[in-house]
């Protein structure tokens, strides 16, 4: 074999290897990582949709709190049914200019927003195909969350209970340690419903849960069988 042939062999052995490098998991931290910040760009927008739009009917402004539903009005009703659906206010009388921008304006935002649940839609499959038992037991949004801050799927498996108890909550534990505050005792898994409805028992519950947790995650990355259900049923019985 010559220089040259030796270097196409090599070549393609490195492309092969880079490509099977992107792993499902790394699809999912991007596709977490980008609901975060369409998160962020949607609530500085429709702050700045709310603001201008109330120039004109400012009884909207306080008739709907949640951002999605208000934009989705804007974007698919016109300016003369809001006013008759919501009433004739001492706002400005939008020109025709002014109308079309605004419309223009909600309809964008709106489109985010459905794109941001495209988004979730994806994580949630892709987290059932590969990451089915983490996903099971600790649910699409606490799952894909672990798995944004552990970097990897083998990382997240390789990590003990106690450990993911705590992911989610670093900010609080450096406090912790830089001023002597209350050290946390859960982190992303305080939003499992488990959890949530544990009262005084959150931390016993948290650990029981954490634990089973990295059981799943040891499970997925080494291509094991669904056993999360049998998980969840063991600790529904334990508490």
């Amino acid at each position: 074999m010559n220089f040259s042939e030796l270097k196409k062999r090599l070549m393609k052995e490195t492309r092969t290897k880079v490509a099977n490098a992107v792993s499902p998991d790394i699809m999912i931290i991007q596709a977490m990582n980008s609901i975060d910040e369409l998160t962020k760009t949607l609530n500085g927008l429709t702050k700045r949709l709310r603001e201008w739009h109330a120039y004109a009917l400012p009884q909207l402004e306080h008739s709907l709190g949640d951002n999605e539903a208000y934009c989705k009005l804007l974007a698919t009703k016109s300016y003369e049914e809001l006013k008759e659906e919501f009433g004739d206010s001492m706002g400005k009388i939008l020109t025709e200019e002014d109308r079309k921008m605004q419309e223009e304006f909600a309809k964008t935002i709106y489109l985010n927003f459905q794109l941001k649940e495209n988004l979730t839609n994806y994580i949630e499959e892709l987290m059932k195909k590969h990451l089915r038992n983490v996903q099971y037991l600790a649910g699409t949004t606490i799952g894909a969350r672990m798995l944004v801050n552990a970097g990897s799927i083998k990382k997240l498996a390789m990590m003990p209970a106690s450990t993911i108890q705590m992911l989610g909550a670093e900010k609080a534990l450096f406090r912790h340690l830089k001023s002597g505050a209350k050290p946390p005792k859960h982190g992303f898994i305080i939003n499992h419903k488990l959890v949530a409805a544990a009262g005084k028992n959150k931390g016993k519950v948290s650990r029981i849960l954490a634990d089973k947790i990295s059981q799943c995650a040891k499970i997925d990355y080494f291509k094991g069988e669904f056993i999360a259900d049998k998980f969840l049923e063991d600790i529904q019985k334990r508490i």
